[in-house]
């Protein structure tokens, strides 16, 4: 009987992206339609057409509160929060899968970043800080956190010991072994935790507009106030195109740092 054959991971991690991506926009829209329509915001149509008027304001492209403005503070929440759950996590996930110990520790831990509401986060920073970027940044941060460290964890715990132990029967050093054998081979998972995380951080990044920030939440915080569907929608679809273009250009990275050989091993494996 032949064996069945698992999605690789970066097939995993698309469908997961796209998946987030969708319910995002599904989830925003779809509360927002439901409060909004009961105030009379039009028929699906004239919503539509409003939609559509909105994205081509002239307006809606230049200044403080236009789009590339807030897609420009919206990758700044990003960037930074990813920055500092990257030089946190790759350490402790890629040094506890090489040690191949504390792995239930590293897990659990994640696991509780997980647990732990995001909008309580910043709740609790806002109130112990006050205004600013903190109380965003330390939420996405314990956001990213998770994936990252689990994905690298496993995918160095998967490396095949057969193949360090012929490395180390080479006289490579331990460093070498990690840098020139492991890492490679677990490049792949560990890419799919951070592109998951990009995607959570970069749909979760609008809750800074709850706590007077900027970002693409801006657009979806004020037309609720407002009552304006054709702005929280557009604040909905610019947030998902947002999530599937930095999905994409890291599947792109993706293959640029994973060796050719494990693509292909890759390709064969995905159903």
């Amino acid at each position: 009987m032949t064996p069945k054959r698992m999605p690789s991971a970066g097939a995993r991690s698309s469908r997961t992206t796209l998946a987030l991506a969708s319910l995002t926009l599904l989830a925003l829209t779809g509360c927002a339609s439901d409060s909004l329509m009961m105030r009379g915001a039009g028929s699906p149509v004239e919503v539509l057409q409003n939609l559509w008027t909105w994205f081509t304001e002239a307006g809606r492209w230049t200044g403080n509160d236009g789009i590339p403005n807030r897609v420009i503070e919206h990758l700044y929440y990003t960037g930074v929060s990813l920055a500092i759950a990257l030089a946190i996590s790759l350490p402790v996930g890629i040094g506890l899968g090489h040690l191949g110990k504390g792995g239930l520790f590293a897990i659990n831990v994640s696991n509780i970043g997980r647990a732990v509401p995001e909008f309580g986060i910043v709740i609790l920073v806002f109130i112990i800080a006050g205004y600013g970027d903190l109380p965003v940044i330390v939420a996405l941060v314990a956001l990213a956190i998770p994936p990252i460290v689990t994905n690298s964890y496993v995918g160095m715990r998967d490396v095949d010991r057969q193949v360090t132990g012929a490395a180390r029967g080479m006289g490579m050093t331990g460093w070498q072994r990690l840098l020139q054998v492991e890492l490679p081979l677990a490049a792949p998972a560990i890419m799919a935790g951070i592109r998951t995380s990009t995607v959570q951080v970069i749909a979760t990044a609008t809750i800074g507009a709850y706590v007077g920030l900027g970002g693409l939440g801006r657009f979806i915080i004020d037309g609720l106030a407002q009552h304006r569907m054709d702005q929280v929608l557009g604040g909905a679809i610019a947030v998902a195109v947002l999530a599937m273009t930095a999905e994409l250009l890291l599947a792109g990275l993706q293959r640029v740092i994973v060796p050719r050989a494990l693509q292909s091993m890759r390709q064969q494996a995905t159903p």
